[in-house]
């Protein structure tokens, strides 16, 4: 796997001060993604070992609330197997931190129902996935940690023990 950047202070993924690795590849093709470089499998560094030391160092932190995943498509099948392994390290490294994941998949329709073991033990250790590809003319400024309209932020560990998606709602 390739990653396309690494941010240490990233405030706009998720709540909070958050690490945010961008991963490299991604078949979706949204029209107006805002990472379009990062479709390109072979685009960036390659993620090594000392990458994920690096990763998890930044996370350490107390001020840090938690680790997003982005892309390109950390979910697609070329990059699920180290992004799985990242996430568990992170979690039994931080688990008091949280792990959002963004993914152009919709859930109910392409990830609850596949049957890879990586993909689901991945599913299982996440807190938030924002799901579905950026639609250009669903496009809203307004929402929070998300780019268009037809994207949902939801809450998994609800979301899988409930089998309804349970969404993510920012604190009042």
């Amino acid at each position: 796997m390739n990653y396309a950047e690494l941010k240490q202070h990233d405030v706009a993924n998720g709540p909070g001060v958050r690490v945010s690795l961008y991963v490299s590849g991604c078949e979706h093709a949204c029209p107006g993604c805002f990472n379009p470089e990062a479709w390109q499998f072979g685009f960036g560094t390659p993620y090594t070992p000392e990458v994920e030391q690096q990763v998890l160092r930044a996370l350490a932190p107390d001020y840090i609330r938690g680790l997003s995943l982005l892309g390109g498509e950390p979910l697609h099948p070329r990059n699920r197997a180290a992004v799985q392994r990242l996430v568990h390290l992170a979690r039994t490294a931080f688990p008091k931190k949280d792990i959002w994941c963004y993914t152009g998949y919709v859930f109910k329709k392409e990830l609850q129902n596949d049957s890879d073991p990586v993909l689901q033990s991945l599913l299982r250790e996440i807190d938030i996935l924002v799901d579905g590809r950026f639609i250009e003319a669903r496009k809203n400024l307004n929402l929070q940690f998300r780019g268009s309209e037809n994207q949902q932020v939801i809450r998994m560990a609800e979301t899988l023990r409930s089998g309804k998606i349970v969404r993510w709602e920012p604190p009042l």
